[in-house]
């Protein structure tokens, strides 16, 4: 099959549709398919992705404003040329926004058909930057979507949302996670002194330091006796949130087997964002074996089993968050308990295993097209 990745991110961004689009193409390698991946150019340019694995078109793009971590793609007719040279058989549209509706216009003027994965609540983002305009997120979104032969929802609660605002032809498909890199094992007690010199308990963040992220709520665990909280991750919130979480411990951007041994040498992994579709840190803790407090909204409601992996609270509720993690603060034998769970929860749960799922919906997309032409 010969696919053609059209993604609103790619590394080397760190977030969770750049890591989603990377894993794909790697599953597409391994299991003998042809992937490109087509994408907005970094910061630096358009250069060579050395580390990619398969070729990757970049777009020129620009920084958005306010946000220079996130690049917008320039219109461009190179995107429906990757498409047409690389004769695709089906094009993927990861977190489809703005170089995605180019992507979904091109495969269909070309009649080829099209899997638009939904990754980001924009509905939710315009109530966290504008405070208004929710309705006509939702209005793009089912206008992209509605065009996709299949739109592949990450979560529930993701589907349900999707169906309830009229997009059609909505099925689930999961993230992985990488069980190898993220378990227990990677525990580095070294690090465990240096972020927590006295013995405090560690209680961590992973993710983007944003608006819609809420990691100011982490406020009222910083004022735990005995707590240490360790924030991985930048943006543009970071200067805001040194001073709204006094005593945490700001550890910037960090990837890799470094990240896998931080999360392993976690006590209680705590997210704070309402917004998410999925929650790729969630399941990462799990596969580290590290208990969750997470709200109870989008992903983390499939990803967390309230009262034995972790515990669900209330979004937006500080009172709620402190109270859940000095709850399992007291209990390390509980804590030893969730995390066991919850790294025997996600084991089955790798790329190569939702890497799979996803190529069946790709034949089942292409054997619904062939049946129609017949």
């Amino acid at each position: 099959m010969r696919v053609v990745i059209v993604t609103e991110s790619f590394p080397p961004d760190v977030n969770g549709v750049a890591h989603c689009a990377l894993q794909t193409a790697r599953h597409l390698v391994d299991r003998g398919h042809v992937p490109l991946v087509v994408a907005p150019a970094t910061a630096a340019g358009s250069g060579p992705d050395a580390t990619a694995p398969c070729p990757v078109v970049r777009i020129p793009s620009i920084p958005l404003p306010g946000y220079p971590q996130v690049r917008v793609a320039l219109p461009s007719r190179r995107v429906a040329a990757a498409i047409t040279e690389h004769r695709a058989d089906i094009v993927h549209l990861a977190s489809p926004f703005i170089l995605g509706v180019r992507g979904m216009a091109a495969a269909a003027r070309l009649g080829i058909p099209a899997v638009a994965v939904y990754q980001t609540d924009l509905a939710g983002y315009a109530r966290t930057y504008v405070g208004a305009g929710e309705a006509t997120a939702w209005r793009r979104i089912r206008s992209v979507h509605a065009a996709a032969d299949r739109t592949l929802a990450p979560s529930s609660v993701a589907l349900h949302d999707l169906e309830a605002h009229g997009v059609p032809r909505v099925r689930l498909w999961a993230r992985g996670v990488d069980t190898v890199r993220f378990r227990p094992d990677r525990r580095d007690e070294a690090m465990r002194r240096e972020l927590a010199p006295n013995g405090e308990l560690i209680v961590g963040y992973v993710g983007r330091l944003a608006p819609e992220k809420q990691v100011e709520l982490l406020a009222g665990v910083c004022g735990l006796d005995g707590v240490r909280v360790v924030i991985v991750g930048d943006g543009p919130s970071q200067t805001s949130l040194t001073e709204q979480l006094p005593g945490a411990v700001f550890l910037g951007r960090r990837t890799g087997d470094e990240l896998a041994r931080i999360f392993a040498s976690l006590d209680v992994f705590a997210h704070t964002g309402p917004f998410e579709t999925f929650c790729q840190t969630v399941q990462e803790a799990m596969a580290s074996g590290v208990p969750v407090v997470a709200p109870a909204a989008g992903g983390p409601l499939d990803l967390v089993a309230h009262g034995r992996t972790g515990l669900l609270v209330p979004p937006r509720d500080a009172a709620a968050v402190r109270d859940a993690v000095w709850s399992l603060a007291g209990d390390p034998a509980l804590r030893a308990v969730y995390g066991a769970a919850a790294r025997d929860m996600v084991e089955g749960r790798t790329w190569a295993a939702v890497g799979d799922q996803l190529i069946g919906h790709y034949s089942d997309v292409l054997s619904a097209r062939t049946v129609v032409a017949a």
